[in-house]
């Protein structure tokens, strides 16, 4: 099992307050996308900025509601749009496995960890040692929220994956693909106009990857 000391150097800056993630998402229209009006969002952050746990949180959209295909597109890296690799046009069709999300259009996401103390394990090497720290995986489109209030949660090198999305195939069995958010390199069918852009694609549940770590939360409040 690879070394499971946290490295204190990756420490990231507060997320911003939830006033400012709700204009912002307002400003890329992912309100409109989900159904929800600008006032709506607004109230909602507002009431949970005045909660316990509003500090700190990530304000998210349930994936019912804006699904990671039009997320995607709206991170930015380098001036670059993201993208959903090719071999991946099921995208929205990986849902929340094992975790429950709020039933609600709107939740917030508390104690957000990308986990690179876990870089170089393999998904099923991570899942039990998250549950046994009382943490549970992000799913697709909370890990795509994240980087869009967040644009440095995605590093070179520290990227993660959002292993609370599985795909399960018609038999019952689970997809063996898991996604994964990370910055393309502009090779193969990504082209090299994508170079350094965002990039949701997917690894194998039990391959490992160096610069691949886990992004993880404490909790969810709708």
């Amino acid at each position: 099992m690879p070394d499971t000391t946290p490295d204190p150097s990756t420490v990231l800056p507060a997320l911003p307050a939830l006033s400012a993630q709700a204009e912002r998402l307002i400003e890329l229209g992912v309100h409109g996308r989900a159904g929800l009006s600008a006032g709506e969002v607004r109230t909602f952050a507002a009431r949970a900025a005045a909660g316990a746990d509003g500090d700190g949180a990530l304000l998210a959209v349930h994936p019912d509601r804006a699904p990671a295909s039009a997320l995607a597109p709206l991170l930015r890296r380098d001036g670059k749009p993201g993208f959903v690799v090719v071999d991946m046009p099921d995208v929205d069709e990986f849902t929340p496995c094992a975790l429950e999300l709020p039933d609600a259009p709107l939740y917030l996401v508390t104690g957000i960890d990308r986990g690179d103390h876990m870089s170089n394990w393999s998904p099923d090497e991570a899942l039990p040692a998250l549950t046994k720290e009382d943490r549970t995986p992000l799913v697709l489109t909370e890990g795509i929220h994240w980087v869009l209030q967040q644009p440095e949660a995605l590093e070179r090198n520290l990227c993660f994956m959002t292993i609370g999305s599985r795909l399960r195939k018609p038999n019952g069995t689970l997809d063996a693909r898991t996604p994964a958010i990370w910055i393309s390199n502009g090779t193969g069918r990504d082209g090299r106009e994508r170079r350094n852009a965002p990039k949701v694609g997917w690894c194998w549940w039990n391959n490992r990857h160096t610069w691949l770590g886990f992004a993880s939360t404490t909790g969810r409040r709708g």
